[in-house]
């Protein structure tokens, strides 16, 4: 591929990033069943660390964007595209027909004494509560990892562990809200292979 080519998708995947936080919103506003709570004794034992939030917003979209240098051909990222929609369609379904908040003590615990609080309260005045589960951030991390982990290697994981970690420890997520995720990434690669 062409330096014209990176960069034409890299800009197609910005679009689709903005574009796909549309339908994430409209999600949050339009749920047709009432959102309910999946907390476990487990959530109460994780400690807040906003600091984390840094990992959630700053390390999760370059890594997303990163991808397109290792992709070899305009139809490659057609299918990888089509791999993030697939994902985006099956979150859709769980956050309208299934949607679960985390409570509103989680959000309130947050002082807004640090930066790290700050640019969190930020990032949460746009992400509501709703919209748990699954956890969409481990979803696209796991589908981001499976797509890089034949030229990365397995190292490549540690993506969306760090991921993962950032969800509980923001207290963005419900502990069962990571496994369904990172679940629900690797369906969605799946099922672009056997397309591919």
């Amino acid at each position: 591929m062409t330096a014209t080519d990176y960069m034409i998708h890299l800009a197609l995947s910005v679009f689709l990033i903005v574009g796909v936080y549309q339908f994430y919103f409209w999600c949050q506003r339009h749920q047709w069943a009432r959102a309910r709570e999946l907390r476990l004794p487990v959530d109460d034992w994780i400690p807040y660390r906003p600091r984390w939030v840094w990992v959630y917003s700053c390390l999760y979209y370059p890594v997303i964007l990163y991808i397109n240098w290792f992709l070899k051909s305009p139809g490659q990222f057609t299918h990888v595209a089509a791999s993030y929609l697939l994902l985006l369609f099956l979150q859709m379904g769980f956050f309208l027909f299934f949607p679960v908040a985390t409570p509103a003590s989680w959000r309130t615990t947050n002082r807004r004494y640090s930066h790290s609080e700050r640019f969190l309260a930020f990032v949460q005045r746009f992400d509501a509560a709703s919209n748990s589960f699954p956890s969409m951030h481990v979803s696209v991390a796991m589908l981001t990892a499976m797509h890089l982990y034949a030229s990365l290697g397995p190292w490549v994981v540690t993506f969306p562990v760090l991921i993962a970690l950032s969800c509980m420890f923001t207290k963005q997520h419900y502990v069962i809200d990571i496994p369904a995720g990172a679940a629900l990434g690797w369906f969605a690669f799946y099922a672009f292979r056997l397309v591919s």
